[in-house]
């Protein structure tokens, strides 16, 4: 199995979870007016990505996941590299990033989980019309 074929690809590069071809964000993480937006559906191979209404909603429990991830490995950091910051130090780091990571995050969370619940179908054969009628 190639690199290309992985789920992991299609996270790295915020590309469709189907074909990892077509883009599914309609703009980057930090373009804060579109943060989060994605296409309807792709435009390479034309399949959807949601599944019904409502499909992110659990979206939010990889956001939390992400965001005790990052926290504590930067705590841990912080006590490895940085012993002697106070505690003062320490929450203002973590939230410092935090905050500069949110939109990132974010669109993380939305990859993730559609790749939890798309496979990889590899790209399109033919045109998108034919695609979509499957």
């Amino acid at each position: 199995m190639a690199f290309k074929e992985t789920k992991l690809y299609s996270i790295v590069n915020f590309t469709c979870p189907h074909c990892h071809e077509g883009r599914f964000f309609v703009s980057h993480p930090y373009d804060l007016s579109r943060a989060g937006d994605l296409h309807a559906k792709c435009d390479r191979c034309g399949r959807p990505y949601s599944k019904e209404p409502g499909f992110y909603y659990g979206a939010m429990y990889v956001a939390y996941a992400i965001g005790v991830a990052v926290c504590v490995t930067m705590w841990v950091a912080m006590a490895v590299l940085w012993p002697k910051a106070t505690v003062l130090q320490q929450i203002l780091t973590i939230t410092g990033v935090m905050v500069v990571g949110t939109p990132l995050f974010y669109a993380l969370s939305k990859i993730i989980w559609a790749n939890m619940f798309f496979n990889y179908q590899g790209p399109p054969s033919g045109d998108i019309s034919r695609t979509q009628a499957k």
